[in-house]
């Protein structure tokens, strides 16, 4: 067959309409029970894709979870056993809090110090919204 019949086999077994993908995505935990221990394997995968420190998000689950926890290399270690289910809703809380714009719910954000009040500046729509929770 030549490329031209071959082009539009193809586009014949293409779908109708393509799923539109939101550029953000909410990272899922990867992890693993160990014992009376929860391993988040991905954790600094986490913090790189919502683009915040990794010491302020672990502060964040760790209150939020009511568990100790220790930052090793790439992974965080939680004192007790918590589902993935919990830690996932925790971190999605976490993104809506200090990582999403209220205003066009764009990730596209950063925090900033005013006085001293924390405030979510956004860089794609230029809204400004204080941080309600403290860390």
């Amino acid at each position: 067959m030549d490329y031209e019949k071959l082009l539009d086999r193809a586009e014949e077994k293409l779908p109708e309409k393509s799923i539109a993908k939101d550029r953000f995505e909410m990272p899922k935990v990867k992890g693993r029970i160990e014992g009376n221990k929860t391993t988040i394997t991905n954790f600094n995968q986490i913090a790189t894709i919502l683009r915040r420190d990794v010491k302020h998000i672990q502060k964040y689950l760790l209150r939020e979870l009511a568990a100790p926890g220790v930052l090793d290399g790439q992974r965080l270690t939680l004192g007790r056993k918590i589902s993935s289910i919990l830690i996932n809703k925790k971190l999605e809380k976490y993104a809506n809090e200090f990582v999403i714009c209220r205003d066009c719910k764009k990730p596209d954000t950063k925090i900033l110090k005013e006085g001293k009040i924390q405030v979510l500046k956004c860089t794609a729509c230029g809204a400004k919204h204080p941080i309600k929770s403290k860390i």
